[in-house]
């Protein structure tokens, strides 16, 4: 049986939603096709979590551990790490240097899909449609009248490298862009400020079976908030996730198609979600997820339902797919 070891937390502010991504893998893989061993990282500790509650510290030079008495090496790795260090390939290069298949992107794509303004720019040429957008580096001076000359007000304030809406701001004034920039730059060194598309935003989740991509259900996000932030993604009832999505359905093929097209496009692998803003009937790029949150309030496994799939059989489908 295929010893699987579900790794969550992480060094980002996305820690708690990781933890809690991965007990939804620990809780519903199939234990008749699997052995999943839950575990947890910190930027001090990366232990064996068992169900009684306790930890047993894990040897970094091979990603083992020894469990009453025995040396416990892991067949494969399901990722459930949002932000660094699961998302943006550096645990991804790691399980590489051990030969340990896992169930993400690799090393590349990761790179490329966490660095927003990268990713942006390797669509340009293609027909994604993008918002405007401008990077400013942490401790360099930037002219402010010139960012918004492109981009415009409203506009949105973004940690380049991050998720979970954590650092963002929505700028309505020239006067709270600064203070929308130091936030953004408390969580990465670089940020981008990014045209506002006025819109509804919905997104769409992608997963390869029998090695073709399949798009799930789509869901449309209504929030109560300035935008979907990161109250409005994990607090109830402050945004409405509306999944399949109340939308024309020549927009939802559009929409399945486009993801598939992006999901190939940059050489992706396992669970990724596609979130876009709808303008005029036309869909403009957001960002993509690569390890997207597994949550009970996250947006994939409502996805899954409605698309009448099981969370077990979706997980067990990654594993098929990226294990080889």
């Amino acid at each position: 049986m295929l010893k699987v070891a579900i790794v969550s937390g992480g060094y980002s502010s996305e820690y708690n939603v990781s933890i809690q991504s991965g007990l939804t893998v620990y809780k519903n893989l199939n234990t008749s096709k699997y052995d999943p061993y839950l575990i947890i990282i910190n930027p001090d500790n990366w232990v064996l979590k068992r169900d009684n509650g306790d930890e047993i510290a894990l040897n970094r030079e091979d990603f083992s551990v020894v469990v009453n008495g025995e040396h416990l090496k892991f067949d494969y790795v399901f990722i459930a790490i949002h932000g660094d260090p699961g998302e943006n390939g550096v645990f991804q290069e790691y399980l590489d240097q051990l030969n340990i298949p896992y169930s993400t992107c690799g090393v590349s794509t990761s790179q490329l899909t966490f660095d927003k303004d990268a990713c942006k720019a390797y669509f340009s040429d293609t027909e994604v449609k993008l918002a405007k957008s401008m990077m400013v580096k942490k401790g360099e001076k930037f002219d402010a009248d010139a960012i918004l000359n492109i981009v415009g007000l409203p506009c949105f304030v973004k940690p380049n490298n991050g998720g979970s809406s954590c650092g963002i701001s929505k700028v309505k004034a020239a006067s709270e862009l600064h203070a929308a920039l130091e936030l953004g730059f408390s969580e990465d060194d670089e940020v981008m400020v990014e045209e506002f598309i006025d819109g509804r935003e919905i997104t769409c989740g992608v997963y390869k079976a029998d090695r073709k991509p399949i798009a799930l259900a789509i869901t449309e996000i209504v929030t109560e908030n300035e935008f979907f932030d990161y109250e409005a993604k994990y607090t109830a009832g402050k945004s409405d996730e509306i999944t399949p999505a109340d939308i024309p359905s020549t927009l939802a093929a559009e929409c399945e198609r486009l993801s598939i097209f992006m999901y190939e496009h940059l050489n992706c692998r396992g669970l990724c979600r596609f979130d876009f803003i709808v303008q005029n009937d036309e869909l403009y790029y957001l960002e993509v997820n690569t390890v997207p949150g597994l949550s009970p309030a996250s947006i994939i496994p409502k996805q899954a339902e409605a698309s009448g799939i099981e969370l077990g059989d979706l997980f067990s489908m990654v594993i098929e797919e990226t294990c080889a």
